[in-house]
C-alpha cells in the first residue's frame, strides 16, 4: 500500500527520557545504565505481567525523543504528532504538568514532524484536579486534554494500571470529570475491553466531552494466551471478540466518542514477539487485526476514527511503516477510498485535537 499521497497526523506517540525525567520506569532505566545486566536476563527475571505487557523492555530503558521518532517513521509521511502522557511522576499537586512543559520544549519541527497537540496526565478523582488542569494549560498552548491510567484487568496476571477495578465509575471521578466539560478539554479512555461499558456510561453522562477511545479498547489475549487464563484457547478468543464487537458498537452509539486505531500491535493482545529488530510482516498484521479495524469502521465510520502508531510501545511487534500500511490496506480492502484514508490518517485528529496546519 503506497502511503506517499497521504498527509499524516500520528495521533498517539510517547516521548520519554527515563534517565533525566521522573517516570514509573525510571529506576529500571537507571539500573541498566549503571549495572551491566544483560537485558534478556533481566527480562526473564521480571514479573510475568510486565514481560507480557512490554514484549521487549528495550524501548523503556532508553530515551525516546524526536530524533528517535524521526528514524522510526521513515517511509510514512507524518507531518504532526500528538503526544500522549506516559507515567510521569513527581511531588506536589501540579507536578504532572511538568511533562506537558517538557514535551513542549522538545525540538519537534527541526527535521522532525511538528508537535500538534499534548495530552497530559491527570485524575478527575484526585484533590486539586482543577488546579492541575490550569497548570497544564499554562504549560503549553497545545494542551488539549488528559488521560488517566484506569486500565484494569480481572486476570491478576495481566498488568493493571490502577488498583481500582471501577475507577471510571466512582463518584469522585464522575464529579471531577465535569471540569473537562467546563474547559472544553477531551478525555483519552485507555481501558481493557471488558471496561468498554464503563466508557459508554461515562460518555452518556457527559455528552459535551469528547472521549477518545485508545487502542480500540485493548482486547487482551485476542491473538494468544496472556495472563493466567485470558485467551487460553480459540473458543475463549472467539468469545472475547464477540463481546468486544457488541460493546464497541454500543459505545459508538455515543456521538461524542471517537475511536483511535492504535495500539493494535501491543504485545498484551497476544501477538507473538518477533526477533528484536524485526517487524511482523504487513500481510500477517492485516489478517490478524483486520476484523477489529473493519468492525470499527462499520461502527464509527471514518469521520470518527483516527490512526496512531503508539510508538515506541508497539515497536517490539511492528514498525510504524508496517502499522500504517496494514491499516491502510484494511481500510481500502473494506471499501474505503482516498477520502476515508485522509480522514482516518489526518482529518479526525485535526478536528479532535485542533491541530493547526503547517505554514
Amino acid at each position: 500500500m503506497d502511503l506517499a499521497g497521504l498527509r499524516v497526523i500520528d495521533a498517539h506517540i510517547h516521548q520519554w527520557d527515563p534517565l533525566t525525567t521522573p517516570r514509573d520506569f525510571s529506576n529500571l532505566a537507571r539500573l541498566f545504565k549503571y549495572l551491566p545486566v544483560p537485558i534478556d536476563l533481566a527480562t526473564r527475571l521480571a514479573p510475568r505481567r510486565d514481560r507480557e505487557f512490554v514484549g521487549d523492555p528495550t524501548p523503556y530503558v532508553h530515551p525516546y525523543l524526536p530524533a528517535d521518532y524521526r528514524t522510526d517513521t521513515a517511509g510514512v509521511p507524518v507531518e504532526s504528532i500528538v503526544h500522549i502522557e506516559v507515567e510521569w511522576t513527581g511531588t506536589g499537586p501540579t507536578a504532572k504538568a511538568d511533562e506537558t512543559r517538557w514535551v513542549a520544549s522538545l525540538p519537534f519541527g527541526v527535521d522532525t514532524p511538528r508537535l500538534g497537540a499534548v495530552i497530559g496526565s491527570a485524575d478527575p478523582a484526585a484533590d486539586g484536579f482543577a488546579a492541575l488542569l490550569d497548570a497544564h494549560q499554562t504549560a503549553s498552548p497545545l494542551f488539549r486534554g488528559i488521560r488517566t491510567m484506569v486500565a484494569h484487568h480481572p486476570d491478576t496476571a495481566i498488568r493493571s494500571f490502577t488498583g481500582n477495578a471501577g475507577a471510571l465509575t466512582t463518584s469522585r471521578f464522575l464529579d471531577g470529570f465535569a471540569e473537562l466539560a467546563e474547559r472544553g478539554l477531551s478525555f483519552e479512555a485507555w481501558v481493557y475491553s471488558h471496561q468498554l461499558p464503563e466508557v459508554t456510561a461515562l460518555a452518556a453522562r457527559y455528552p459535551d466531552v469528547t472521549i477518545v477511545l485508545n487502542h480500540l479498547g485493548t482486547p487482551a489475549g485476542l491473538f494468544g494466551k496472556v495472563g493466567k487464563h485470558t485467551g487460553a484457547n480459540p473458543g475463549e478468543r472467539r468469545k472475547l471478540l464477540l463481546t468486544w464487537r457488541d460493546d464497541l458498537s454500543a459505545l459508538a452509539a455515543q456521538s461524542n466518542v471517537v475511536a483511535k486505531v492504535s495500539g493494535l500491535m501491543m504485545p498484551i493482545l497476544g501477538h507473538p514477539v518477533p526477533t528484536r529488530g524485526s517487524a511482523t510482516p504487513v500481510p500477517t498484521l492485516v489478517e490478524r487485526i483486520g476484523p477489529l479495524v473493519t468492525h470499527a469502521m462499520d461502527a464509527f465510520g471514518p469521520d470518527r476514527l483516527l490512526w496512531g502508531s503508539n510508538f515506541p510501545v508497539d515497536k517490539p511487534i511492528t514498525s510504524i511503516d508496517h502499522s500504517a500500511r496494514a491499516i491502510a490496506e484494511i481500510v481500502t480492502g473494506h471499501g474505503g477510498g482516498p477520502a476515508d484514508l485522509a480522514q482516518i490518517f489526518r482529518g479526525t485528529a485535526e478536528r479532535v485535537y485542533r491541530v493547526e496546519a503547517p505554514e
